[in-house]
């Protein structure tokens, strides 16, 4: 989906006092899950290596170390919905939202960055544009973790 058509109730759910990026992307799915346990399962309870080498060190994302309940993936939960869940995380140029929407046989995920600094501006747009081919694998892959482990016993 462009940016341009993400409705106002999506972009409503952000923090961010200005958005400077926005994108959403949606997968219809069989699969059944809380969007919590979405976003745990696009994004794990720790950081991959590679998720550290994007977020950490080229985002400069200040994320939490280790498994908690109040974080996924080391992004701090925010604020949550009866079908979405907020994700924040912070850096000295950048503050993102990760916002996992979970209703009527559709999992989203929507994108939100604000630019604080001008590296902002010149870090995230050539990154964007890999993180927009990532970013629906990593809806399905979720959507095949979430029915796999619907079909355990």
């Amino acid at each position: 989906m462009g940016t341009d058509n993400i409705p106002e109730s999506i972009r409503a759910l952000s923090s961010l006092s200005r958005i400077d990026y926005v994108d959403y992307f949606t997968l219809s799915t069989d699969a059944d899950a809380t969007p919590e346990q979405w976003a745990r399962a696009m994004f794990g309870d720790v950081p991959s290596a590679a998720e550290q080498l994007i977020w950490r060190v080229l985002l400069g994302f200040r994320l939490s170390l280790g498994r908690s309940p109040d974080t996924v993936a080391g992004w701090h939960i925010a604020e949550r919905g009866e079908d979405w869940i907020r994700l924040e995380a912070t850096s000295w140029f950048l503050t993102g939202n990760l916002l996992v929407q979970a209703t009527d046989g559709q999992v989203s995920l929507g994108t939100f960055l604000r630019y604080d600094r001008r590296l902002g501006h010149s870090v995230w747009p050539p990154l964007s544009a890999v993180h927009r081919l990532l970013v629906p694998g990593v809806l399905r892959d979720a959507a095949a973790k979430i029915a796999d482990h619907q079909l355990r016993p």
